[in-house]
């Protein structure tokens, strides 16, 4: 019985792939549909992105035939879908893209836009690359969230839009800390100052006030004699900056370390 069972799913595996290839290579738009949205359609249920993949190639060869009939919307949103589902992001956040500007009263509208915004986030690299597709997928979010502030995946929404903020503050807050590194300490003040006024509410906020006052006490010690003071009373005031909003913070040992060799240089000074 087995090897029965086993001949007959291979008998109706290589019909069902005839079949497929007689529809793929004829001319029957209708054929086409109805392979392509069964295909799909068993492709999700079964999660099998094999079926999905072949549902695909037969929707872009009858999409054009169908804009602006009443199947256009349905396959319009199959087209996007699939390439979501395959995990083909860059493709699918511009197909939806396309499917909410073409079909805006859609009941399938909002998840397009969802889905859109989505996509690239799924695309957005790590912090250290260029962030062209993070902006673009903050924007996305945004546009859903100011379309559909009740809608079913608001929460999701806020959740990867702040992931993605998040990134950007990285990006920024590492290109402050990287002058500091490199001792270029006077574009590390100006850089953190910066971000500090950017990020308000950043998890990098205690580091950016610590690095900024150590930049500027670094900058003093290794300046010239007759700019060292100066430089040392500014330092102290970052110190004071960042005392006044992280009293018991993190680094706030280190930072007290820091204001005891400023102060013992200036006696020095006034001695």
């Amino acid at each position: 019985m087995r090897k029965i069972t086993l001949l007959l799913l291979l008998v109706a595996s290589f019909y069902s792939c005839g079949e497929y290839q007689k529809v793929l290579k004829n001319d029957d738009v209708k054929a086409k549909y109805d392979m392509a949205t069964k295909l799909y359609d068993e492709g999700i249920e079964q999660d099998k992105k094999s079926k999905v993949k072949k549902s695909l190639r037969l929707i872009e060869q009858i999409l054009p035939q169908y804009r602006g009939k009443p199947q256009g919307e349905k396959i319009s949103y199959i087209h996007a879908n699939s390439y979501y589902f395959m995990e083909a992001y860059f493709d699918s956040g511009y197909q939806f893209e396309r499917f909410t500007k073409s079909y805006p009263k859609s009941d399938k509208v909002e998840e397009a836009y969802f889905k859109s915004a989505k996509s690239y986030y799924h695309v957005s690299p790590r912090f250290s690359k260029d962030q062209q597709e993070t902006y673009k997928a903050i924007d996305k979010f945004q546009d859903y969230i100011t379309r559909f502030p009740d809608g079913e995946n608001i929460g999701n929404a806020n959740e990867l839009s702040s992931a993605l903020r998040e990134k950007l503050e990285k990006k920024s807050y590492e290109i402050s800390k990287q002058y500091h590194h490199t001792e270029d300490y006077k574009s590390a003040i100006a850089s953190f100052d910066n971000f500090i006024e950017a990020n308000p509410g950043s998890i990098y906020r205690e580091k950016a006030y610590f690095y900024k006052m150590d930049s500027a006490y670094l900058l003093a010690i290794n300046s010239y004699k007759y700019l060292v003071k100066e430089r040392l009373l500014t330092a102290k005031e970052y110190h004071e900056s960042y005392k006044k909003y992280f009293p018991e913070g993190e680094l706030a040992e280190e930072a007290n370390i820091i204001l005891l060799d400023i102060n013992e240089r200036l006696e020095n000074y006034n001695s």
